[in-house]
């Protein structure tokens, strides 16, 4: 996971000394920024400019029209260097560092101590999006669309909350009680009541719900974390994710996916891959009805869907078994995501009008597993977990009567960063097991409808055919 080089926190000013050193646009950029808070806002300007008066004026900033000089610095919380030229800037700046006042630079972010960022205000609610100085525009960009999102009243509700505060301190116990209490607040009829300025009736609302038996029920998601794309995670899962006091989690769901959890959740991670299973089924059952008979909320997180091959079924038995409520959030699963990663089609009128999803561990043996019919009255066959065994798959077809010329497609580490894509006949892939440079997670696609697969790029299964391709 990429990791920022700033810690992103809020900084109180109210009631205090901000100090804005500059003449021209970007010190009233500066100065309007500073007054949507409720800061004391001292602006030194050896000649300010129109914009910049109007702006000191109308934000009843306090005004010194004289050159800067280190004193200006005294009692600051922050200071702001936008003059906007560079050797007097890193002036102001050396003069803050030695006063000990952190300081901004307009547009020079190697001298910031702090970056300002874009700002959405809804009071008490505010959201900063920043790039560490690194592209602001984008930031605003950002800043533009989650306007769109939030409604303009949000702040009610946030100054309700503020104003709650202290009897849910004094009525409910601290802990799950209290963040049940609000995630109720935020995501029901307190929430409509406030936005539509019905503050009174918001707060008897909540009034009531405090009154109320407090929810210590506990409950389970099984949630499937698609192939491994943060964007390709569905909107329920992500906000279960939020509620979630634990999160119990595969080797292959990316750290990405994990992170968007409570930061508090804990986190327990079952590790299953092939051939090295780090937690047995079983305890991972019997964790998931431990933790929601304790009435905490815990989500299963799966990689691709939880209901194929996910051992979803086992998992659901057993908390039907203990009584432990539970749902399941379905996920983009693998053969979605590889055919996608192909372009190619899983079914096609005329050519193949069922699909077969299967997993390779068995055709290990003699016996042709029992998909193996359906791909040859023309099925498009998706097979899991089905490198180490694609010789096996391949042969068994192609011995059941399946033309060794059938397209097929694998796909390894589908819908991440390092997908590869490869392509050939039945043929060729039994060379895949081979290969050093494959080495991930690999999907198998095998039928008909591949023919007409239309990839942006991808590798022939063959080495040999792929020197052949590369040469000519």
């Amino acid at each position: 996971m990429p990791r920022l080089s700033s810690f992103p926190a809020f900084h109180r000013v109210e009631g205090r000394k901000v100090l804005i050193v500059g003449s021209g646009p970007a010190a009233a950029a500066k100065t309007r920024l500073l007054g949507e808070t409720s800061a004391r806002i001292v602006v030194v300007s050896g000649t300010p400019g129109a914009e910049l008066l109007a702006d000191v004026e109308r934000l009843d900033a306090s005004l010194l029209v004289e050159a800067f000089n280190p004193g200006h610095l005294e009692g600051a919380a922050l200071a702001f260097a936008a003059t906007e030229d560079e050797a007097e800037d890193r002036r102001i700046a050396a003069a803050a560092r030695t006063a000990g006042v952190p300081v901004n630079v307009v547009d020079r972010p190697e001298l910031c101590d702090f970056i300002t960022p874009a700002i959405v205000n809804r009071a008490p609610l505010a959201v900063a999006i920043g790039t560490e100085g690194a592209a602001p525009v984008l930031a605003r960009h950002v800043r533009a669309k989650i306007e769109a999102l939030l409604a303009p009243d949000l702040g009610r509700l946030a100054g309700l909350a503020e104003g709650l505060r202290g009897t849910v301190a004094r009525l409910l116990p601290a802990g799950e009680a209290r963040r049940r209490f609000w995630a109720r607040m935020f995501d029901g009829p307190v929430a409509a009541r406030a936005l539509s300025g019905d503050i009174a009736g918001a707060r008897s609302a909540a009034m009531r719900m405090m009154a109320e038996e407090p929810d210590a029920s506990g409950f389970v998601w099984l949630v499937g974390a698609g192939p491994g794309a943060t964007d390709l995670l569905t909107l329920r899962a992500q906000r279960v994710l939020q509620e979630a006091d634990v999160i119990v989690y595969d080797a292959l769901v990316p750290e990405e996916v994990v992170a968007m959890g409570r930061r508090d959740a804990e986190r327990i991670s079952v590790g299953k891959r092939k051939g090295r299973h780090e937690v047995p089924q079983a305890e991972i059952s019997a964790i998931l009805v431990r933790e929601g008979k304790a009435g905490r909320r815990v989500v299963r997180l799966k990689s691709g869907d939880p209901l194929i091959f996910g051992r979803a079924g086992e998992e659901m038995a057993a908390l039907a078994d203990a009584g432990v409520p539970y749902e399941v959030v379905p996920g983009v699963t693998a053969a979605f995501a590889a055919a996608a990663s192909a372009r190619a089609p899983l079914t096609l009128r005329g050519i193949a009008s069922s699909l077969v999803f299967a997993t390779g561990h068995d055709a290990d043996g003699r016996t042709l597993p029992d998909w193996a019919g359906l791909a040859l009255q023309g099925a498009t066959v998706a097979v899991y977990m089905g490198r180490s065994v694609a010789a096996a798959v391949a042969d068994r077809l192609i011995e059941a009567g399946l033309s060794a010329e059938t397209p097929v497609a694998a796909v390894e580490n589908a819908a991440q960063a390092d997908e590869r894509v490869f392509f050939g006949d039945l043929s060729e892939l039994s060379m895949l097991a081979a290969r050093p440079d494959v080495d991930g997670p690999v999907l198998i696609l095998i039928g008909r409808a591949l023919a007409q697969a239309r990839p942006a790029a991808a590798d022939a299964l063959s080495p040999k055919a792929r020197r052949t391709t590369e040469a000519a």
